[in-house]
């Protein structure tokens, strides 16, 4: 079934090696999956797998209760690639502990291409400090769902 909107999220969407992306992902209907910590903490792993295997190099992420935003430097595979990865990896894991049946994640994926001039730092702290702008928590320290390379 194509999704009102999943054209335009594809529409002049370019992988390219070496580039940082913004890249965002929501559950299905936004359903809060990740207020339960023990299925957040099914994330973290996939993040590290797509590293470990060259497919990218994470410089910040957060997990919200609804979604997730990742900010990586691209390396060996496509968006599309590492997209459709993490979210059948952890669909796969969050179904294995009981936690999920069914969809788990909303079809298609924001991403955004940082120029080369922009702040990464600047970046990586607007990713972690989403918890504080959603109300979550007052200081970064008590979210425990977020990690940055500069940190």
């Amino acid at each position: 079934m194509e999704h009102p909107h999943s054209r335009q999220l594809r529409r002049g969407r370019f992988s390219e090696p070496g580039r940082v992306y913004l890249l965002t992902s929501t559950t299905r209907n936004h359903t809060p999956f990740f207020e339960d910590f023990q299925s957040a903490r099914c994330l973290p792993p996939h993040f590290a797998e797509a590293q470990h295997e060259g497919s990218l190099k994470s410089l910040a992420w957060v997990i919200m209760p609804d979604h997730i935003h990742l900010l990586v430097e691209l390396r060996d595979a496509t968006l599309a690639t590492v997209m459709r990865r993490f979210k059948s990896r952890s669909r796969c894991s969050l179904y294995k502990i009981g936690k999920v049946r069914g969809q788990l994640w909303q079809a298609g994926y924001h991403d955004r291409t940082l120029r080369r001039e922009e702040d990464l730092r600047a970046f990586a702290r607007y990713v972690v400090a989403n918890p504080i702008r959603a109300g979550l928590v007052q200081r970064l320290g008590d979210y425990p769902l977020w990690d940055a390379i500069w940190v």
